[in-house]
């Protein structure tokens, strides 16, 4: 009989993505404000707000969107956060954990590159 190794690969998750009952954001976090980006499941817009940098603000943000998919139909069963660590970077993540939010924090060095060069100011950004 083969024996089969099974080893942890970080590249992979160990959740399907149901994008019918998952809403997807990331966060642009600076000191004072905070650009929140979903895909937002029933919803045809993409949502975009700026907000105060505050956690509850974000929790309540995250629930209106929440509801937003209901009335559209769909029943959300996970909420998924990602952002950049950095000075907010690992006690937003176990407190949005600890109310039922994935957060998953990137390293600023990921092997991922951002053409900094298009990127708008969070300034000229609306808020929806």
């Amino acid at each position: 009989m083969s024996q089969q190794h099974c080893h942890f690969d970080a590249s992979r998750s160990l959740t399907a993505l149901d994008q019918d009952s998952t809403i997807i954001a990331v966060i642009e976090m600076s000191q004072s404000k905070w650009l929140v980006a979903a895909l937002v499941p029933g919803v045809a817009r993409h949502p975009l707000k700026k907000l105060d940098a505050q956690e509850e603000g974000l929790l309540k943000l995250l629930h209106r969107w929440r509801n937003e998919a209901g009335q559209a139909g769909r029943a959300i069963r996970r909420i998924v956060v990602a952002y950049e660590a950095g000075r907010d970077g690992f006690w937003l993540a176990r407190w949005l954990r600890a109310r039922d939010v994935e957060a998953y924090v990137i390293h600023p060095t990921s092997r991922y590159r951002v053409n900094i060069g298009v990127r708008r100011p969070i300034a000229s950004i609306p808020n929806s």
